[in-house]
């Protein structure tokens, strides 16, 4: 018995001497900065910074300082995040823009026709694939939550057969954007407000059969933009959002509801309060 037991000591001896000699021959320098930096960095390895994770990104910073490599890549950590970093590298921070994903349809099971009813087909991907999808508008959204599956912040869901982003969660990571098949999911930055939620450049007359909130390239909105900021190209509508004011004035023209504007409206004053105004006024 003694034998048995003393050969696996010896083993464990020697496997434990070869183990402490290579650790020793093959140990690499550990650079404190990539430490440093990863620790502010939020951990969601969403990739939306260019790189293979937060790992990566925090390596590439550590050895680049910032000089090339943006501190203002990650969409998660935003600005806070931006100003962590050029403490910590040394560097100026520069402007952050928050950035938002942005689905450019509107037609949900309510508008949209469908052409055919689809069974067995659980993804995006899939209905795609198969005759691009049971909608009858072939560039819209087909509904079925590729996008909702990778959004690690609950910030995309489908109702009613349409992907809808909570702005108020959305970090622009860019996952849903790069699953989504129709590539329908854009990233844009938050100050955007008004956009055309629509990417058919089908004839206006087919379009509006097929959705009822389609652009149909009448060109309304173009005539009716004071800043050049919409013009209309291969029957679409699209925004220059270098030279769009958010003014809206293109939304109240558009006649099938295609163009969104997400600026906050003004409430109304009461009238009572308006006649109170003028007595006092007076």
């Amino acid at each position: 018995m003694l034998i048995p037991i003393g050969i696996v000591v010896v083993i464990g001896l020697i496997a434990g001497i070869i183990l402490t000699i290579a650790s020793k021959l093959m140990y690499v320098p550990v650079d404190q900065l990539v430490g440093e930096v990863r620790d502010q960095l939020p951990g969601a390895n969403c990739g939306a910074c260019g790189f293979n994770g937060c790992d990566d990104y925090a390596a590439a910073l550590a050895e680049d300082k910032g000089e090339s490599i943006s501190i203002t890549a990650c969409p998660v950590g935003g600005a806070d995040l931006a100003k962590t970093l050029s403490t910590v590298l040394g560097v100026e921070a520069g402007a952050v823009e928050p950035q938002v994903a942005v689905v450019m349809c509107s037609g949900n099971a309510e508008v949209a026709k469908t052409i055919m009813k689809q069974e067995n087909i659980y993804t995006c991907k899939g209905a795609n694939q198969l005759y691009g999808g049971q909608w009858a508008c072939t560039s819209g959204c087909l509904g079925l939550g590729d996008c909702t599956v990778v959004c690690d912040f609950d910030a995309i869901h489908v109702v009613d057969g349409l992907a809808r982003v909570d702005r108020n969660k959305c970090v622009g990571c860019g996952k849903c954007e790069k699953v989504c098949p129709k590539h329908i999911i854009q990233i844009r930055d938050k100050k955007n407000l008004v956009y055309v939620a629509c990417q058919s450049n089908s004839p206006g007359a087919q379009t509006r059969k097929r959705c009822a909130v389609g652009c149909i390239g009448c060109m309304k909105c173009q005539k009716a933009c004071k800043f050049d900021a919409i013009f209309v190209e291969n029957n679409l509508a699209r925004v220059d959002f270098d030279k769009c004011k958010n003014c809206g004035l293109c939304e109240k023209e558009c006649p099938t509801g295609a163009i969104v504007n997400l600026r906050p409206k003004k409430k109304a004053v009461p009238k009572k309060t308006e006649e109170k105004t003028e007595a006092v006024n007076a």
